[in-house]
């Protein structure tokens, strides 16, 4: 069984802190789904992807494309990863479910913390996973670096 680690976002943008978690990610093995809410967004967060670093290039594509299947990293807003995932990285407010965590290695949850609406719907989520019985973790980079700040053992 997996576990929902929480990402509060204070100092940098999703679009800087999302690569170095995928990165991590990749470097255990995992295919990994990014789910969003928006299409328009995930092709926004596909295309800041792609302008990362040549010697940090993280192979990725959109759950629209032909190759969707074979892709490490599956940009998506649906729920169901075409590509096998067993990382679930959930931004913008997207849901999760106790039974993805479940079935995952991880699932982590990327939200900004200067968002009021932002913070109260991942207070939202860490209350329905945990009360189900996830195990969770929180963390924070409001001091600089991150540090974790809560943990809820699974039941």
């Amino acid at each position: 069984m997996g576990a929902a680690y929480f990402y509060h976002l204070t100092r940098r943008p999703l679009e800087a802190t999302l690569p170095m978690l995928l990165d991590k990610a990749r470097g255990a093995g995992w295919r990994v789904a990014v789910r969003g809410c928006d299409t328009a967004r995930m092709e926004w967060l596909d295309a800041q992807l792609w302008r990362g670093p040549e010697e940090g290039f993280l192979p990725h594509g959109l759950a629209t494309s032909p190759h969707a299947a074979d892709q490490p990293v599956l940009l998506t807003t649906g729920p169901e990863a075409a590509n096998g995932a067993v990382c679930l990285m959930a931004v913008d407010g997207a849901d999760v479910t106790a039974d993805e965590v479940g079935r995952m290695e991880r699932v982590c949850v990327l939200f900004d913390g200067n968002d009021p609406a932002a913070l109260d719907h991942a207070r939202g989520q860490w209350k329905a996973l945990t009360d189900a019985g996830c195990a969770a973790q929180y963390w924070s980079e409001e001091s600089g670096r991150w540090e974790k700040k809560a943990e809820k053992a699974g039941a």
